[in-house]
């Protein structure tokens, strides 16, 4: 995986996605100097989230996809669009726990403790399933931030039903980022072999199969 991270950008999609990351990095400073540190502790927070991408080596398109969801849920926290925006934390919670649910079994793939989507041994309902149970996790851990968070940093109103409410969404989420880890190529493996092709080809080498 350090090889992932440490790959220079081939393409413009993944020039996008380390851009995207630089962003993150950017906004911690930003929070810093013009909010509070409490603010940079929250853009902080996500940052794992932000490089994770990088090192299990996703498609440039979902790391994108991955980092601006990220930020848009920890910026959402820093200018208080949970508050002032109603229902707002419904789409977010959502998107951004199905997003590191898929992320996460990727992750997880990466290190054999299940199989890689289109690799041997991958089944349709795995994906499905393991992904879904990641994000009612992340779901369970996300309320368990927001309650530490109303306990000891912000009097924000958290209730039962928003606490259930938030999670049924969240599980929501993951169950279609299971869809797509199942039927879907998120793993960069097979641009990069295409990409080396392409290279072999134009030299006028023929890969080997």
């Amino acid at each position: 995986m350090i090889e992932n991270f440490l790959r220079p950008p081939r393409t413009t999609s993944a020039v996008v996605a380390d851009a995207v990351r630089l962003c993150g990095v950017l906004s911690i400073v930003v929070a810093a100097l013009w909010f509070e540190l409490t603010d940079a502790g929250i853009l902080a927070f996500a940052l794992p989230a932000l490089v994770a991408p990088r090192f299990v080596g996703v498609r440039p398109a979902f790391d994108i996809v991955c980092g601006v969801t990220v930020l848009v849920a920890a910026w959402s926290n820093v200018v208080d669009l949970y508050r002032s925006v109603p229902s707002w934390d419904i789409p977010v919670h959502l998107v951004c726990t199905g997003v590191l649910a898929a992320l996460a079994y990727i992750a997880a793939a990466r290190i054999s403790i299940v199989p890689l989507p289109g690799g041997e041994g991958f089944r349709r309902r795995t994906g499905l399933v393991v992904t879904t149970a990641f994000g009612l996790a992340f779901a369970a851990l996300w309320e368990i931030v927001e309650w530490v968070g109303k306990l000891f940093v912000d009097s924000i109103l958290v209730t039962y039903d928003d606490t259930i409410g938030d999670m049924a969404v969240g599980g929501l989420g993951a169950l279609i980022a299971g869809i797509f880890v199942a039927r879907v190529r998120l793993t960069a493996e097979g641009t990069a072999e295409r990409g080396h092709d392409a290279d072999q080809d134009a030299a006028g080498v023929t890969p080997s199969r």
